[in-house]
């Protein structure tokens, strides 16, 4: 950059080579901009951190020069590249590498040049030099199995291979989650409550896990759908579900048997609502058909490249489990297979306590909007990507090529919004809980000691004064409670407020 150059800051890095090989992609997470002055800034207002440099870091014009910047200053955008690698001409890429053949930022833009594409450059093995690992670790959630690729001396530490593989940036707020120790603090709670007491919460979290991801789809299960999804609640810490043919059986168990699937979907299917007579409004296109089998080997893989490698249980299970919602394999189904893979994920390693359930659904669906930013988070930008056309019969075609879109998606949000929910299940959903009936127990000893009287009596007796905040109204007095004295509701009104801190209201 030269003095008589215009101060109008200039992208750089992954914003100078969207332009410069004018690329539709899903916005990167930073954005880099060279002004003609000495200042550094930074604007983290809103989704997309924006970094103003000082023209010393110009790093030059060529298709390299703004590649090894991104890597360094943008940090690795596997979508982003695949797209970059897709159109650039390769001998720009050859001519980088081959200026700096045992440099790191040229390795790496080699190796993820022939993971991306898929083709290999006409370069020899690298025969010295030591290995460097393809992602920081300080910077983001890797592998700690790495897999050395000889050839360009690269450890390969990421979580998936080409055929699916998510990126999670190590953010302040990831960091402070994992500080927080959520299964310490779990078992802390859990410890202070008697055995059977627990016992009993936990059957009834079980239950409340199911009828919320059930409900979360304004769906109201059968008895026997409920006992089923909850049978397989409690297979989810000992049986890894994470395989096709565990998948298809699990969707077979938890749907309507006429929406049973013997295979992966056969065709285009989306998330959207119905606005008027033959109007939809689309909210997400699913991957086309043809990409879907591809997509889950590789998810599959992933989930088994994760478990070996040691990755946080979150980030896994967020990672896992989003990506297969995004991917909606079957017509039916996938939402509570996404939220049944969570359990499932943070069980095995023993991220929950064993015999213990995270109702994380219910917290999903007492804060709808939290649930729908982490789907939107990817759904939003993707849909200014997707072209696509609807029938009148509301039958979808998409029209471009969107895999890549699904393969590589970075789900630093989603691991953000899992942690949260996860977070407030054992702060409110678990605790509320066990102190409810922790509160029953010493209300019904009390109740005991001034009637004794049945216990499904007593039962009704402590919820309908609950619900009135601590006093029995005159109405159910006489149609419930006739056979009780004033004097003994009266103290049995008084035994429910203390057992749960209730203040009439007059």
């Amino acid at each position: 950059m030269t003095a008589g150059r215009s101060e109008t800051p200039r992208r750089v890095g992954y914003g100078a080579l969207i332009e410069m090989l004018d690329l539709d992609v899903i916005a990167n997470w930073h954005e880099s901009l060279v002004a003609a002055t000495s200042t550094h800034r930074v604007d983290a207002t809103g989704d997309i951190v924006r970094e103003t440099y000082p023209e010393v870091y110009w790093p030059g014009d060529t298709v390299g020069d703004h590649l090894e910047f991104a890597l360094k200053y943008d940090g690795t955008n596997l979508s982003i590249l695949a797209e970059i690698f897709r159109k650039v001409d390769v001998t720009d890429v050859l001519t980088y590498v081959q200026s700096k053949p045992t440099g790191k930022y040229a390795r790496r833009i080699w190796f993820l040049y022939e993971f991306l594409v898929g083709d290999r450059l006409p370069l020899d093995d690298l025969k010295r030099g030591n290995y460097v690992d393809l992602l920081d670790s300080d910077a983001y959630y890797t592998s700690n199995r790495t897999q050395q690729v000889r050839r360009q001396r690269i450890n390969d530490n990421l979580l998936g291979d080409g055929r699916f593989c998510p990126i999670v940036r190590r953010t302040q707020r990831l960091s402070d989650f994992e500080t927080a120790d959520l299964t310490q603090r779990c078992r802390q709670i859990v410890a202070s409550y008697p055995t059977q007491l627990l016992k009993r919460a936990l059957s009834y979290l079980y239950t409340k896990e199911t009828k919320s991801s059930f409900e979360i789809e304004r769906i109201t299960p059968s008895t026997d759908r409920t006992e089923r999804f909850v049978t397989l609640l409690q297979l989810a810490e000992r049986e890894d579900f994470v395989d096709k043919d565990r998948l298809i059986n699990l969707q077979n168990r938890i749907v309507d048997p006429r929406f049973a699937e013997e295979d992966y979907r056969r065709t285009q299917n989306y998330v959207g609502e119905t606005l008027a007579w033959r109007q939809e409004r689309v909210h997400f296109a699913c991957p086309k058909p043809e990409d879907i089998h591809d997509l889950m080997a590789g998810l599959i893989a992933a989930h088994q490249r994760m478990a070996d490698g040691g990755v946080q249980a979150v980030v896994h299970a967020a990672a896992v489990s989003y990506g297969f919602v995004f991917m909606h394999p079957f017509e039916d189904g996938n939402g509570r297979v996404h939220r049944f893979l969570i359990h499932d994920i943070l069980a095995r390693p023993g991220f929950t306590p064993e015999g213990v359930i995270f109702p994380v659904s219910a917290v999903m669906l007492k804060h709808p909007g939290t649930y729908d930013d982490s789907l939107e988070a990817f759904s939003r930008p993707l849909m200014s990507l997707v072209e696509y056309t609807l029938d009148a019969e509301g039958r979808m075609a998409v029209q471009n090529d969107t895999a890549g879109w699904y393969r590589y998606i970075d789900m630093t949000a989603q691991a953000e919004a899992l942690f949260s929910f996860v977070e407030t299940t054992i702060d409110t959903e678990l605790v509320e809980e066990l102190t409810f009936l922790a509160n029953y127990d010493r209300t019904k000893a009390a109740i005991q000691g001034c009637v004794d009287m049945p216990d499904r009596k007593i039962d009704s007796f402590i919820r309908l004064c609950i619900q009135t905040n601590g006093r029995l109204s005159q109405r159910k007095r006489e149609s419930h409670f006739d056979f009780l004295t004033a004097d003994e509701i009266a103290l049995m009104e008084e035994a429910v407020r203390d057992g749960y801190g209730l203040v009439p209201t007059d």
